[in-house]
């Protein structure tokens, strides 16, 4: 019996990493690649397989079955979810038939929501949390342009066996995917999360990219508020992070391409949905439940809210 590993969600993360796993999986007698699109990216990835443009090189990988039609995906051993964070209700019940007990799966998503709200939908199952660090995009339908060197993935469990765990640490490692099984995976979520969700939050409601914030102070200071803010609430919600972690991000900042900027501001530009609800406002709802003051998660929430209403 074959390892059946499916990807949900065809963008910068999932289009990258699951390409990855399609290209050394590709001949493999002991694991099966499933892609799940739909649309335009669908009909690109079954017409001429998946591109992924690196600075260095590109590779193309066609994964075993590209569809989202549930009966041709059938049953998943694990399922890497990677679509946008308002899609993870819909995603994730249109593929019930696909998902058995002991399907385990990894949200790799934008924010700290979606392990709770994917455990809501499957209490049964064995959801997994981890992160992701890698500036990547859609090019075009089934085309992935990745920049810059950075790509790490971090995942983790308190409940998963261990190993399985282990299982897809192999799997990863395999497909030369720079992969992390970590112990304190809660922690290391949040400081991924600390990270995307000022810069997000900082990208749109000042319309600049990352040079831009970097080098102008009053965008700067914006930016340094809102990291003072999400960090001072994680220490409220007792979490062990690091004693210079508003220093450690924005230095990790100043590492990332200057040109570039959050995916959230990208569809933002775009006149698309955006991850505002678990980027931005899902810290201002859980400042509420702690009484703490975010005046400016507050103030952006305020002025991105009209934009998204718009959309």
């Amino acid at each position: 019996m074959k390892t059946r590993i499916g990807v949900l969600g065809m963008g910068g993360v999932g289009g990258y990493f699951g390409g990855l796993l399609a290209k050394v999986y590709a001949e493999s007698d002991q694991f099966e690649i499933v892609f799940i699109a739909r649309g335009e990216t669908q009909k690109a990835i079954a017409a001429s397989g998946l591109k992924i443009i690196t600075d260095e090189n590109e590779i193309i990988a066609f994964p075993s079955i590209v569809s989202n039609d549930p009966i041709t995906i059938g049953k998943l051993d694990f399922l890497i979810c990677a679509t946008k964070t308002y899609d993870i209700e819909e995603s994730l019940l249109s593929l019930e038939k696909c998902i058995t007990k002991n399907t385990i799966i990894l949200p790799l998503y934008n924010g700290v929501d979606a392990p709770e709200r994917i455990s809501t939908l499957y209490p049964d199952n064995e959801v997994l949390q981890g992160c992701v660090y890698i500036v990547s995009m859609i090019e075009s339908p089934g085309v992935i342009r990745k920049m810059g060197p950075y790509e790490k993935l971090y995942f983790g469990s308190d409940t998963a066996p261990i190993g399985r765990l282990k299982a897809l640490q192999t799997i990863f490692k395999d497909a030369a995917i720079e992969s992390y099984l970590v112990d304190t995976i809660e922690e290391t979520v949040w400081e991924k999360f600390i990270f995307i969700s000022a810069l997000a939050s900082a990208t749109s409601y000042l319309n600049q990219n990352i040079g831009e914030i970097i080098n102008s102070n009053s965008s700067r200071a914006v930016y340094v508020e809102l990291l003072n803010e999400i960090s001072m609430l994680a220490a409220v919600k007792g979490l062990n992070l690091p004693n210079d972690i508003v220093m450690q991000t924005i230095l990790k900042l100043e590492k990332t391409p200057q040109d570039a900027t959050s995916s959230m501001h990208r569809d933002v530009l775009a006149g698309r949905k955006f991850e505002l609800a678990s980027l931005t406002e899902f810290v201002v709802n859980e400042g509420l439940k702690y009484e703490m003051e975010l005046p400016t998660y507050k103030m952006v929430l305020d002025k991105l809210d009209k934009i998204n209403d718009a959309v």
